[in-house]
C-alpha cells in the first residue's frame, strides 16, 4: 500500500508530499518528492503531474489505465501517455443509498462491462413496481451514455492484468469505492488506484480496497474537488469516445 507523508504549510493550498511504497521487510524508500503543491491549471496539468511521479517501473506492459469519468479523463489520457499503455473507461450511474446518506449501491461499465451492486437486488424481465421502472431507467440511461463515451469499441478483457484506475480527486471516496468494488468482480491482477490530490477521508477509504494507492498530496480542509483546480471544466461525453477511437 502506499503512504503519503505532508507538512501543512501556512497556506492550505500548498503541500510538500512524499509518496513511498513499503517494501517487504525494508525501510520505506521514497519514490517521488514534490516541492509546493497548489492548484493545478486544469485537470490535464493534474494528471500530467500525476503521471511523472509514477514509479514506472512497477507497472507492466500490460497495465491497463481505466478514467473515471468524466473528471478524470483528462488525468487518465497523460497517464496512459506516459505508460503506454491502453486508456479505457469507467462509468458510475448511483441507483440507491441502501444505509442512508454515505453509502451507496451502484451500477458501473468498467471497460465496456456492466456490473450491478448485489444491494440492488435481482430484477423482474419485466418491470412491476416504481423501484422497478426506476431501475429499468437508469440502467438504460447508463447504456447509453457508456455508448456515447465509449463508441462501437468493444469490451476489454480485465480478468488476470493490473489496472490502474484514475480520477481527478478523491473527497469521500464514494466514487473510487465503486469503480474499484466494479473492476475487483473481473478479476484482476491487482488495482493500484490514482489521483493528484485527496482527502484524509478519501485516503482512509480507500487505501483498504485498492491494492496500492498513489496520490499528490492530502490536503485538510479539503473542500471539494474543483477547490483544487483552477479550471475545473470537463469533457463532454462525445468528445471522450473520439479520445478511444484509436484502439492500441
Amino acid at each position: 500500500m502506499v503512504g503519503v507523508l505532508y507538512t501543512q504549510t501556512p497556506s492550505n493550498a500548498i503541500l510538500d508530499a512524499r509518496i513511498f511504497a513499503p517494501k517487504p521487510s525494508e525501510v520505506a524508500t521514497p519514490v517521488y518528492v514534490t516541492v509546493t503543491i497548489a492548484p493545478f491549471p486544469n485537470l490535464s496539468r493534474g494528471g500530467v503531474e500525476l503521471a511523472a511521479a509514477l514509479p514506472r517501473a512497477r507497472f507492466s506492459n500490460d497495465v491497463i489505465v481505466l478514467a473515471i469519468v468524466s473528471a478524470g479523463v483528462p488525468a487518465a489520457v497523460e497517464i496512459a501517455k506516459q505508460l503506454e499503455a491502453p486508456l479505457d473507461l469507467v462509468i458510475i450511474r448511483r441507483l440507491l443509498a441502501p444505509q442512508g446518506p454515505g453509502s451507496q449501491a451502484a451500477a458501473v461499465t468498467a471497460a465496456g462491462t456492466l456490473v450491478v451492486d448485489d444491494e440492488v437486488g435481482p430484477r423482474p424481465a419485466k418491470p412491476q413496481t416504481p423501484l422497478d421502472y426506476f431501475l429499468e431507467d437508469a440502467l438504460n440511461a447508463l447504456a447509453l451514455r457508456t455508448q456515447l463515451c465509449r463508441g462501437e469499441r468493444t469490451p476489454i478483457e480485465l480478468a488476470g492484468k493490473p489496472i490502474l484506475i484514475v480520477d481527478c480527486a478523491m473527497r469521500t471516496g464514494l466514487t473510487m469505492k465503486a469503480a474499484i468494488g466494479a473492476v475487483r468482480i473481473l478479476n484482476p491482477a491487482s488495482i493500484t488506484a490514482a489521483v493528484p490530490v485527496t482527502s484524509d477521508d478519501g485516503r482512509r477509504a480507500i487505501e483498504p480496497l485498492a491494492d496500492e494507492l498513489i496520490y499528490l498530496a492530502a490536503p485538510e480542509p479539503f473542500g471539494n474537488a474543483g477547490v483544487w483546480y483552477k479550471d475545473f471544466r470537463r469533457m463532454a461525453d462525445d468528445a471522450i469516445s473520439q479520445l478511444l477511437r484509436p484502439q492500441s
